[in-house]
């Protein structure tokens, strides 16, 4: 074992008050099926992250895959200011790996997991408890040897014996953790039995006030907020949580619903975070249109319909004081109330402003490239918006590092015609072009089985979703679409005011992805949630 970097402190909060934000929107958030991120898309919202204020960024499993791992350790080096966490089972090995993945962050954390429940002791582990508190320790111990800031979670805490779990939890808090987690796994504790939980443990766990009290909910009764909220209002004082909630299964509880609860409704709680609320909207926006989990109309804080008024009567009172129906200000959140912001007589410099401003980080080549690809857009459109600026920033973010690029696209349908599609192809390192053509039941059905006899793939399409990104007949659309190939998810995104062109950009990003993924070989990713 190495030993040769500096142990850093943990960072309890100072204040009784505060109440840590640990973000794992690119840990568990990329479980979510299809929602897989490449290395340049996780540092992009790092960097998101690092601006919002979150305390902790969990960015990865590192065992778990190459991919993973390069993305811990890229983050460790470049995003400064959060802790920096990688996850890992209470293993030698994944330790091992963590600690390798995170030993250039300024601030790391080592999160070690495993699981506490009866089901899992019998089912998943077949272990009893008295071994299930000797692996914990032992993982503490492990990561303690590589830095001070150690967390420990016991998985499906929710459905493990309390006085069970208060043992393991002092235990782990002997062996030096200073931070310990209570997932709710499955999703199945309710609000007031989940605080009773917090109140025990902070009753009969010696040593307690020597660790942060941590919770990580699930959403599969829709109770990840809600269980949250009850668990800090008992005592705990970090929440684990994702941008708009994305997760495995049903998802995570959401960060700007627990941050903007907190907020409103401080004259209850009591409580504060570091969060710089007013960037929510942009983190939302961004971690939207990189997953390609497109956020619902309805939901809470960043949907389309969160500050929208139609009822008369609300749209009278809402005339009179703006507090009659709204409880926060959208400007509180980052809503902003005017988009547009360039057209085609801007320049360089105020569209280098207007990247930097909503916090992207471009390289001069990148910023270049995109520059130009505005300057072609603000050609074709009559205004341009916000979303479409982010749409063009965003669309193509594979391109630059994947082997097929589309030289043209021919198609042709009509009313009792058979749909065809021509395509060419361009292979960006072995100088040589596919081309061919395919009939189908439609425009995109010919178009995509075009592309797929050009690269040579099977490729089942599972999702395919159009968008209006901005309002008018010239609006771009955004084309998302979700593949199977060799019984993997990919997702593919682009935009465009040529839909059928859109449409071909997004199903080969999504074949590029998987020609080009790490993780296709990876070994399975188990984690906490």
């Amino acid at each position: 074992m190495k030993h040769d970097a500096p142990k850093t402190p943990s960072q309890a909060p100072i204040d009784p008050n505060h109440v840590v934000i640990f973000d794992t929107t690119l840990r568990d958030g990329e479980q979510s099926p299809g929602a897989s991120m490449n290395l340049e898309e996780k540092v992009l919202i790092a960097g998101a992250l690092r601006e919002l204020g979150v305390d902790v960024i969990e960015a990865g499993f590192p065992i778990a895959s190459p991919g993973d791992f390069e993305a811990v350790q890229s983050i460790a080096r470049q995003i400064q200011g959060p802790q920096i966490a990688g996850l890992a089972r209470c293993q030698r090995g994944d330790i091992d790996r963590a600690w390798e993945a995170l030993r250039d962050a300024a601030n790391p954390r080592i999160h070690v997991f495993l699981a506490t429940s009866a089901i899992h002791r019998e089912f998943k582990l077949n272990m009893a408890k008295e071994e299930i508190i000797r692996r914990a320790v032992e993982g503490v111990a492990m990561a303690k040897a590589y830095c001070d800031n150690i967390e420990f979670s016991a998985e499906d805490a929710a459905r493990t014996e309390p006085d069970f779990l208060a043992e393991v939890v002092e235990r782990v808090i002997e062996a030096g953790a200073t931070t310990v987690n209570i997932p709710d796994t499955v999703g199945y504790a309710m609000p007031e039995a989940f605080a009773d939980l917090m109140t025990h443990l902070r009753r009969n766990v010696r040593g307690i006030d020597k660790a942060v009290l941590s919770v990580h909910c699930h959403n599969d009764l829709g109770l990840a907020v809600a269980n949250s909220l009850a668990a800090v209002h008992a005592g705990a004082r970090q929440i684990e949580c994702t941008i708009n909630g994305i997760g495995e299964r049903a998802g995570n509880a959401s960060l700007e619903e627990v941050v903007m609860a907190m907020r409103t409704r401080r004259d209850y709680f009591g409580l504060s975070t570091g969060i710089q609320t007013e960037r929510i909207f942009a983190a939302s926006r961004l971690v939207s249109k990189v997953t390609g989990l497109q956020v619902q109309r309805n939901k809470a804080i960043v949907g389309q319909n969160a500050f929208a008024h139609e009822a008369g009567i609300h749209q009278h009172g809402m005339l009179k004081h703006t507090s009659t129906y709204e409880i926060m200000r959208p400007e509180d959140v980052g809503v902003k109330s005017t988009q547009l912001v360039l057209g085609k007589h801007s320049g360089r410099h105020a569209f280098r402003n207007w990247v930097e401003e909503r916090g992207f980080r471009l390289s001069d080549e990148r910023l270049e490239d995109a520059f130009t690809r505005f300057k072609k857009l603000a050609d074709q459109k009559k205004e341009v918006f916000d979303a479409d600026l982010e749409a063009l920033i965003l669309g193509d973010i594979h391109r630059h590092d994947h082997p097929w690029r589309i030289d043209s696209v021919q198609i042709s349908s009509g009313t009792n015609a058979i749909a065809t599609a021509t395509v060419a192809l361009a292979h960006e390192t072995e100088e040589r072009r596919a081309e061919e053509a395919a009939c189908g039941d439609g425009p995109v059905d010919a178009l995509f089985k075009a592309i797929e006899r050009a690269v040579g793939i099977r490729v089942r399409l599972t999702d395919y979703q159009i968008r209006g990104v901005t309002r008018g007949k010239d609006a771009q659309g955004e084309i998302t679409v979700a593949v199977s190939i060799e019984d993997q998810t990919f997702r593919g995104r682009a935009v465009g005011t040529d839909i059928m062109q859109a449409s071909a950009r997004a199903f080969l990003n999504a074949v590029n992805f998987h020609l080009t993924s790490a993780d296709r070989t990876a070994a399975e990713a188990v984690g906490v949630g």
